[in-house]
């Protein structure tokens, strides 16, 4: 138990954003110690602010076939399309593909979640950094990662030296 909670905060030091921190800090309120957070216990009201970032991915055996359930209008600006109800492997990541689909399986088979940044998220999207966070749900028997909580923001590249040069003088 003790393990387990350096572990929740070591990977809680390492989200960059406060949006991230404010997500992870709900998500582990509804994680018991022997139970993943059930999707049933998150409520959107209590995160309005986050909602233009979040999207909910339906896993499936196959990762590649994973399905986005629901996805926030900001995801919809950097797909230019609507992705809902998209699988994960039918979005445009060009030669990021399996970049994204090692995230995904890792949060899937690790029970864990994960974070990160990427410049580029997808094809002719280079001029944007997107900080990513995906948070395992179960929606049946609080073992098994039926559903995935994701949390992108996405920055001008030019936004993201100038935070890296702020934090640096902090």
């Amino acid at each position: 138990m003790l393990q387990q909670r350096a572990d929740r905060m070591s990977f809680r030091a390492q989200l960059a954003l406060p949006e991230h921190r404010q997500l992870f800090d709900y998500w582990l309120e509804r994680q018991s110690d022997s139970q993943l957070p059930m999707r049933k216990d998150f409520n959107p009201v209590d995160f309005p602010r986050l909602l233009p970032g979040i999207s909910l991915i339906d896993v499936d055996d196959d990762i590649s076939k994973c399905r986005v359930r629901l996805a926030g209008t900001r995801l919809r600006d950097v797909f230019d399309r609507e992705i809902t109800g998209m699988q994960i492997n039918d979005l445009d990541w060009g030669d990021r593909r399996s970049y994204w689909l090692t995230a995904y399986e890792h949060t899937v088979t690790k029970c864990m979640p994960t974070q990160g940044v990427v410049r580029g998220p997808r094809v002719h999207k280079e001029h944007l950094v997107q900080y990513w966070l995906k948070l395992p749900l179960s929606t049946s028997d609080g073992q098994k990662v039926d559903m995935i909580l994701c949390h992108d923001q996405f920055m001008p590249a030019a936004m993201e030296v100038e935070r890296e040069r702020m934090a640096r003088l902090a």
